[in-house]
C-alpha cells in the first residue's frame, strides 16, 4: 500500500496564501481553498461501478493538489430518480470494491474524496424509460408532454431514507465527504421552486419553510446517517435565471434556514433542464470569470454558521484568491479548470501561477462527454487518458533520443515541440513568421477570444523557457530541411481559407475571414459572410459587436447555430457541438440575418447575387468576407517526406479541424518518438 505524507514548507509569503490556507469542515483538514466540482465522468461499467479509468480521472485531480475531489453523480434512488443511464449505482452493495479503490485512490493524494447524491425528481427520465412514473412537487405537464405526478406523502418518505441510506454506504466505502445536489434543476431545487411547488400541504405552498422542508429533512436524516464529524455540502442555484426559476431572494431565505446545519453551501446558478441559461450554468467564452461569485458573496453575508464554497467558471488565479482573501467566499470550486491544468494547485504552491493552463471556454469537454461519454480537452491533451498515462502506456522517456524539427508554430507545433523537449528530445522549431501562434493569432482583438490569446502567448512562453531550438521567420523548405538532417520531422504546417470558385471573388471589397479579423478597419458598415459555419458565425457575432450589419450567407438548409446538437455531433468524433448552442444564444442577442439555402453565384459591386428557391436575388453590402473551409498544406507536407527517416504530419495540415484535434496529434506524435 502507497501512502503519501504532505508536509507544508514556507520560506516566503505565497502570491495565493489564502487560496492555498487549510480550512477545517466538521473536524476534517482540507488542504487548501481549491475543491474539485463535481463532473460525471460517464465510462462506468454496465452494473454502473466506476472503472479503472474513472477512477484515474478523479485521481488526478487529487495528485494536482485540490483540496476536495468530489464524484459526480451517485444516484440515490434508481427506480424514481435517475436522470441517466450512467450514473454510480450507489444501491447496489456490489458496488464497495469499485467505490473504495475510487475513494483510496483520491485519499492516498492527500484529497478529501468527496462524492455528489443525486435525485432528479421530475427529470428522472431514466426511470421514466424503465416505466416509472415522474414525481415532482406538483402535477404538471413536463416540455416534452409527459405528465409529472405530485410526489406522495410515502415516496417523499421513501426519498429521504434513500439519500440517509446513500450517505451511510458511501461512508462505509471510503469517502469522507458528500455533496447533497439541490440546485440545477433536480429534486431539492424543484420542491424550493415558488413558481413551481404550490403544493397544499406541509411540503409546499407560499412558505418557504414548507418547501424547504423536504431538503432539510434531507440534510436531518444523512447528519443521523454520518455523525457530526463528517463534512455535508450542498449544492444550491443561487438565482436560476428563467422566468419561472427561484431568484436570489428565495436562495437568502432558504440558506437562513439551511446555515449550520451543513458544513458548506456550494452555490452554483442556473439549471440543467433549461437549454437557455445551461450555459451559464456551465459559462461558455461568453461570459465573465466569477459568473455567480456576486450572489456567492451575497449568500455568505447571510449565513453564521456554514462555511460558503463558489463555482462560476473560474480559471484566473488572483480572482480565486481575491474572492477568498475579501472574505467573500471560503472556498473556489472548480470544473473545467481542472480538466485544462489538474496541477493547478500545485503551480500556484510552488509559484509557477504563469504555467497554469487556463480553461479556454470552448466546452470541448462537454461536447465530447455528451457524444463520446468521455471528458476531452482542447488545451490539455492528457485529460481523457489519465490511466494510461499513469502506467506508461504513454512513455516518459524515450529509448532513443532523437533530433526533431517541427514545422509550424500554431497549435500543433509549439504543443508537439513542447512535448518532445520534455521527453528529452533534440528539438528544432521552425515558423515563417515573426511569431508563435499560427492563424489563431487573426482573432487576438476579438474580447470573448481572449482566453485562447492568452494560451497562445503561455504556449510560446514555456517554448521559450524549454531547451528548444526555436527559429522565427524560417520557412522550410526541402533543402533546409535535408540540410538540419533530423531524425523525425513532424510536419504542423496547418491550412490555409479555401478561396471559393465565385465570379468577382478577386474584387479589393471581398476577403477571407483571417483578414476580416485582422483588419477590421477595412470591412464596410454592411457585410455579407459566405458560409455560416463556426468561422463565418464567430466573426459574424465579432462584426456585430462592432457596429456592422451582417448577413451570413449559407448554401446548406441550415447554418451552423441553426441545427441541433444531434446534427452537428454527428459531423466528427469531436465536434464541438455545446459551443455552437452557446453561441447562437449569444448571436440572438444581434441583428444578424440567416440567409439559407442560398448559393451564391456572383459578387458585384453593390454586393453578391444569389439563388435559391426564390430565384436569384441581390444581397446588399459593402465588403464580402468568405469563410467556407480550410484546406490542408498536404502538397508543402508530402514534399518533405524523403527529408528524415520519420516524418509526422499533426494539425490542420492533416485534417483541417479544432484545436482538440491538433493539440492531441502533436502530443501522441510527440510521444511515439525514440520508442524504437
Amino acid at each position: 500500500m502507497t501512502v503519501v505524507y504532505y508536509c507544508r514548507v514556507m520560506k516566503m509569503k505565497n502570491k495565493y496564501s489564502h487560496l492555498l490556507s487549510p480550512i477545517i469542515l466538521a473536524n476534517t483538514y482540507f488542504r487548501n481553498r481549491i475543491f474539485a466540482s463535481p463532473v460525471g465522468f460517464s465510462d462506468n461499467t454496465t452494473s454502473r461501478f466506476p472503472t479503472d479509468d474513472s477512477i484515474a480521472f478523479y485521481e488526478r485531480k487529487a495528485r494536482g493538489g485540490a483540496a476536495a475531489v468530489c464524484i459526480a453523480s451517485g444516484a440515490v434512488d434508481l427506480e424514481f430518480g435517475s436522470t441517466d443511464n450512467v450514473l454510480i449505482h450507489i444501491e447496489n452493495r456490489k458496488s464497495v470494491g469499485r467505490l473504495f479503490e475510487m475513494s483510496r485512490a483520491i485519499a492516498h493524494q492527500g484529497s478529501v474524496a468527496s462524492i455528489e447524491l443525486q435525485h432528479g425528481g421530475a427529470s428522472s427520465f431514466f426511470s421514466l424509460e424503465l416505466g416509472k412514473p415522474l414525481y415532482g412537487p406538483v402535477d404538471f405537464i413536463d416540455r416534452d408532454d409527459n405528465q409529472v405526478l405530485e410526489m406522495p406523502e410515502e415516496i417523499i418518505e421513501r426519498t429521504i431514507e434513500r439519500f440517509a441510506r446513500a450517505a451511510a454506504w458511501v461512508k462505509f466505502c471510503g469517502f469522507n465527504m458528500i455533496t447533497l445536489h439541490g440546485g440545477h434543476g433536480w429534486l431539492i431545487s424543484q420542491f424550493l421552486n415558488p413558481y413551481l411547488n404550490n403544493r397544499k400541504d406541509k411540503w409546499g405552498g407560499s412558505s418557504i419553510e414548507n418547501r424547504a422542508r423536504l431538503p432539510l429533512a434531507i440534510v436531518e436524516a444523512v447528519r443521523k446517517a454520518v455523525g457530526p464529524n463528517f463534512p455535508i455540502e450542498m449544492r444550491i442555484s443561487a438565482n436560476e435565471l428563467y422566468p419561472k426559476g427561484a431568484g436570489l431572494d428565495n436562495s437568502l431565505a432558504f440558506t437562513k434556514l439551511l446555515d449550520g446545519k451543513v458544513d458548506l453551501i456550494h452555490v452554483s446558478g442556473g439549471s440543467h433542464e433549461v437549454e437557455a441559461v445551461k450555459f451559464i450554468t456551465h459559462p461558455s467564452m461568453f461570459l465573465e470569470d466569477g459568473v455567480f461569485l456576486k450572489d456567492a458573496a451575497e449568500i455568505k453575508k447571510n449565513v453564521k454558521n456554514s462555511a460558503v464554497g463558489c463555482v462560476a467558471g473560474f480559471s484566473d488565479p488572483d480572482l480565486m484568491e481575491e474572492a477568498i482573501a475579501s472574505g467573500r467566499v471560503d472556498v473556489i470550486h472548480v470544473a473545467r479548470a481542472l480538466l485544462a491544468d489538474p496541477d493547478l494547485p500545485n503551480k500556484l504552491a510552488l509559484g509557477k501561477a504563469d504555467e497554469v493552463k487556463k480553461c479556454i471556454r470552448c466546452l470541448q469537454c462537454y461536447s465530447s462527454l455528451g457524444n463520446r461519454w468521455r471528458y476531452l480537452c482542447a488545451i490539455n491533451p492528457e485529460t481523457g487518458h489519465e490511466l494510461e498515462i499513469k502506467y506508461q502506456a504513454l512513455p516518459k522517456v524515450p529509448k532513443v533520443k532523437k533530433k526533431v524539427l517541427v514545422i509550424g508554430g500554431g497549435i500543433a507545433g509549439m504543443q508537439a515541440a513542447l512535448t518532445a523537449a520534455e521527453l528529452g528530445h533534440n528539438v528544432i522549431l521552425c515558423e515563417k513568421t515573426g511569431q508563435l501562434g499560427g492563424v489563431l493569432r487573426c482573432e487576438e482583438k476579438v474580447p470573448f477570444k481572449n482566453r485562447l490569446t492568452y494560451y497562445l502567448d503561455q504556449q510560446a512562453k514555456l517554448i521559450s523557457r524549454a531547451a528548444i531550438d526555436v527559429r522565427l521567420n524560417t520557412e522550410v523548405t526541402v533543402d533546409l530541411a535535408k540540410e538540419v538532417a533530423a531524425d523525425v520531422i513532424i510536419a504542423a504546417l496547418g491550412s490555409r481559407p479555401v478561396v471559393p470558385n465565385i465570379d468577382g471573388i478577386e474584387k479589393d471589397y471581398v476577403m477571407s475571414a483571417e483578414e476580416g479579423y485582422t483588419a477590421i478597419e477595412k470591412v464596410g458598415k454592411k457585410v455579407i459572410i459566405i458560409g455560416g459555419g463556426l468561422v463565418g458565425t464567430e466573426l459574424a457575432l465579432y462584426l456585430a459587436q462592432n457596429g456592422r450589419s451582417v448577413n451570413i450567407i449559407e448554401i446548406l438548409p441550415q447554418a451552423l447555430v441553426q441545427m441541433p446538437v444531434s446534427m452537428t455531433s454527428a459531423t466528427c468524433a469531436t465536434a464541438n457541438d455545446y459551443h455552437g448552442v452557446a453561441l447562437r444564444y449569444e448571436v440572438e442577442k444581434y441583428d444578424i440575418t440567416f440567409t439559407t439555402s442560398t448559393k451564391v453565384l456572383e459578387i458585384i459591386e453593390k454586393g453578391v447575387i444569389g439563388e435559391n428557391e426564390n430565384g436569384r436575388n441581390l444581397y446588399e453590402a459593402d465588403t464580402v468576407i468568405y469563410a467556407v473551409g480550410q484546406k490542408p498544406l498536404w502538397e508543402e507536407a508530402n514534399a518533405l517526406h524523403d527529408c528524415a527517416p520519420l516524418v509526422y504530419q499533426v494539425g490542420d495540415c492533416m485534417a483541417a479541424r479544432n484545436i482538440f484535434n491538433a493539440n492531441s496529434m502533436a502530443y501522441i506524435a510527440a510521444n511515439n518518438l525514440g520508442t524504437m
